[in-house]
This record gives C-alpha cells, structure tokens and sequence, in this order.
C-alpha cells in the first residue's frame, strides 16, 4: 500500500521547524528516520497531511555528556548512540538495548529521538528511558519543557508531545561506575519485532543492591515498571 496525498516540506534550522508545526499542528508530523512512521503511513493508520522532515537541520545528531547525565539530540542514530565510548561508559543499558533494534540497515537510519517521539509499546529506548529516570526536553513555539519518562510515554504511540511541539533532546542520567545493567527481550524469530522485553538497573553497595529498577516493555501500553520486582531485590 502507498499512504494518502501528502506535503513535504524539509526545513533546514530549528526555528522553522517549531514555525511548521504551530502553522499545521495536528495536520502535521515530523519525521526523523522513518524506519516505524512510514510503514504507518503505508498502512494509512497515521494520514499527516503535512511531513516535515528533520534530516536537513544542521547540529541535531549529537551526544553530549553535561555534568549528570548524557544528552542524545533527536536525529542521533541508534547505531552511532550504540557504538558510541561515551555511552557505553556513562550509559551500558542504552547501548545494551540498542543492540536489540533489528539488523544494521535499520539502526544505521532509525534515530534514538524518533524512537521515543514514536512510543511504540515493543520499542527498546522507551523501557530504558523508563528505567533510568530519563528526561525528555520538549520543545515549542512556547519554548521548551522537560517531561520525566515515566509521565512522557501516555499509551500506545502517544507521548506528551503536543501537536505544535517535537522532541527536542533525550537525558539519560550517568549510571554508577560500579551499577549493573542488562537488557534481554524474546521476539518470534532472530531480528525481529519484539513480543516482550525488559531493561534492568541495579547500583550496588558493596555486596548489597541499593537501587533496583525493572521496566518491561511490551505487557502494557506503555512502558511498566515492576515496583514490587525491584522490592525484591533490595
């Protein structure tokens, strides 16, 4: 299937951007790498009339560690985010999970900012996000708001993005030198679309875990945390 008629329209600066989007709105979508929006559009569950395409605006593709946490611009792609040294220090659970997004061709093009715009209840970012507390930086012709993740991710394919507003960074907090983090997730065949998956965070004090944090993604609509599966480990 080929989706509806639509407009394109690729800005180049941020400004136009968030221009685009407060003279649309909700006939508008931004699209960062394409790799879970086109394929909606394709089955026309999601008709934008309008596409506004974030790949022409310059400085959007960084990671960057400020003081307590590691910034990810939205067009950063998962590939980059996953072999990046910097996040596999401050940040192991973003690059274990990112190992799990499908074959190289998809994470070469898929973006760590498209990812979590798209909330996808079997998407791999989301639960990390969830787990480590992460804080995603909405941005607006009013300016810009932080959302937690664990008030960021609504339901299936919605977040807490406005229709005039994008995702404009992702923070994921700098985990411990000594924490312990895994991600694991069970999908029907070897690179495929995932069933069920969870991303795990424990800091340690000596041989005692002193944090536990648990998010599984793909039993609810949006990323869970299993608050009484992390009292356990305690």
């Amino acid at each position: 299937m080929k989706p509806p008629a639509f407009s394109y329209v690729a800005p180049q600066a941020v400004a136009d951007v968030i221009g685009l989007l407060a003279l649309h709105g909700t006939d508008a979508r931004v699209i960062a790498g394409g790799q879970s929006l086109v394929p909606l559009m394709n089955l026309r569950i999601i008709r934008p009339a309008v596409l506004i395409d974030l790949n022409h605006c310059a400085g959007l593709d960084y990671i960057e560690q400020r003081g307590s946490y590691v910034a990810f611009g939205p067009m950063t792609r998962q590939i980059d985010a996953m072999n990046s040294p910097l996040v596999r220090q401050h940040c192991p659970l973003v690059s274990q999970a990112l190992a799990w997004t499908g074959p190289v061709a998809v994470r070469s093009r898929s973006t760590v900012g498209g990812t979590l715009a798209h909330a996808d209840r079997v998407a791999e970012l989301p639960a990390v996000a969830v787990a480590l507390d992460a804080v995603m930086v909405i941005e607006g012709a009013s300016g810009r708001r932080e959302v937690a993740a664990r008030d960021f991710f609504l339901g299936d394919l919605t977040t807490a993005v406005e229709p005039h507003e994008f995702l404009r960074e992702a923070r994921f907090p700098v985990c411990q030198a000594s924490s312990f983090s895994s991600f694991t997730e069970v999908s029907v065949r070897q690179e495929g679309v995932a069933v069920v998956g969870l991303a795990v965070y424990l800091e340690r004090e000596g041989r005692r875990v002193r944090k536990a944090a648990l998010a599984a993604m793909g039993v609810d609509a949006a990323p869970l945390r299993l608050r009484l599966a992390e009292g356990e480990l305690l």
